[in-house]
This record gives structure tokens, C-alpha cells and sequence, in this order.
């Protein structure tokens, strides 16, 4: 179980790639690694791993072909950067909402707006995960928590400020980069229930 609270940022060491599968070694920062143990689980860029391996603070992971499909790990490079968050205890606060670090699919970036003192950043989904996409209701870009703003087509935004852009790797995101999104589990069963609904009382 994750909050969508991202930690911070870990750097990419190395990513060992065979037939429809990737070893990913990660370093966490130093303040981030109390703790760690094998078969445990930390959001990266909102998709749930488990880890194989650590020392230090460095840690690793299998990802498989349906990871790889889905989430945008699979363009990973050493030095790139993603966003983390360890998951949760059952007592902690939790800020942003219930994730499951399960991915629905991915989202481009196409446009980038700067106000002073807020980054406005456009996306573009699929019209299957569009329909989960509501204003002001809940998504989980690359790990973040994030209230929608404009929904048009398919299209939406999210309004960024600079604590987001500092701690997570939006402050460096362009047009073009590609998202991990994980719908709002509450939002997709609301739609799904009413697409039911009307189907049934269509025929």
C-alpha cells in the first residue's frame, strides 16, 4: 500500500536488460534506507517492486514483461532519475490517497504552462483511462497523488507547486515524457458500476 507521497528521488545505477525482462539497481538516499529488507516493496514512479537485493543503499529489482509493457521503467537509463516512495505502515498518515502501485497504462506530457510560483502540466491518455479521469477528483502520475484540474477529451491537467517540482522529478519533466498513471480505485469502481448500470437498463 502506497499514499502517493513521494519520498523523493533515487538515481538509475544500472539497468541489466535480457528477453522481456530488466534488472534494476537503484540508490536511495542515505535518510531513506532504515530498514531495508528483501521482498519488500517501494513505489518507483508509482509501480509497485519488490526488492531482490540491497547493500548500502543501493537496492534491486526484477522487472518482468508486463512491468515492462505497461510502465514506462523499461526506458530507464543509468542516471536517470525516478521518483520513490516506500510503502506504508499501518498507522502512518496518509496524505495524498490509496494507492495500490498497480499501473493502468501511461500518459504524455504535451504541454507545460509557467505561472509565477506553479507548473501547469497538460496530459494525454488513452480513451479507456480518460473515462476515470474526472475534475477535481484523484490520479497517481509517476508515483504522485495529484488532484486533476481541466479535463477536456483526452486531455487533463495537474497543478504543481515548486514543494512537488523540488521533491519529486517533475521539476525537470518535457514535453513528451512518458507517465505512469494508476487511476483512483474509488473513481474506476463509481464508473464502473454506473457503465453497468446503463447497460443493463439500455437492452
Amino acid at each position: 500500500m502506497f499514499t502517493g507521497i513521494v519520498q523523493g528521488t533515487a538515481s538509475v545505477i544500472t539497468t541489466v536488460i535480457k528477453n522481456q525482462f530488466m534488472q534494476l539497481t537503484l540508490e536511495l538516499p542515505q535518510k531513506h534506507c532504515d530498514n531495508l529488507q528483501t521482498g519488500a516493496s517501494i513505489a518507483v514512479n508509482g509501480t509497485c517492486l519488490t526488492i531482490t537485493a540491497f547493500t548500502a543503499n543501493q537496492v534491486k529489482f526484477d522487472l518482468i514483461m508486463e512491468t515492462l509493457k505497461v510502465t514506462n521503467l523499461g526506458e530507464l537509463k543509468p542516471g536517470d532519475s525516478v521518483n520513490f516512495e516506500r510503502a506504508a505502515r499501518i498507522g502512518d498518515e496518509i496524505g495524498g490517497h490509496m494507492l495500490s502501485g498497480h499501473i493502468h497504462g501511461q500518459a504524455s506530457i504535451i504541454n507545460i504552462e509557467q505561472p509565477e510560483d506553479n507548473r501547469i502540466i497538460w496530459f494525454e491518455a488513452e480513451p479507456d483511462l480518460m473515462k476515470y479521469i474526472l475534475p477535481k477528483g484523484f490520479v497517481a502520475l509517476n508515483g504522485c497523488s495529484l488532484t486533476i484540474g481541466d479535463v477536456k477529451e483526452n486531455r487533463f491537467n495537474v497543478y504543481l507547486i515548486p514543494e512537488t517540482l523540488t521533491v519529486t522529478t517533475f521539476g525537470a519533466s518535457s514535453a513528451g515524457d512518458k507517465i505512469n498513471l494508476e487511476i483512483d480505485s474509488q473513481t474506476q469502481a463509481v464508473v464502473d458500476t454506473v457503465e453497468r448500470y446503463m447497460q443493463q437498463h439500455s437492452s
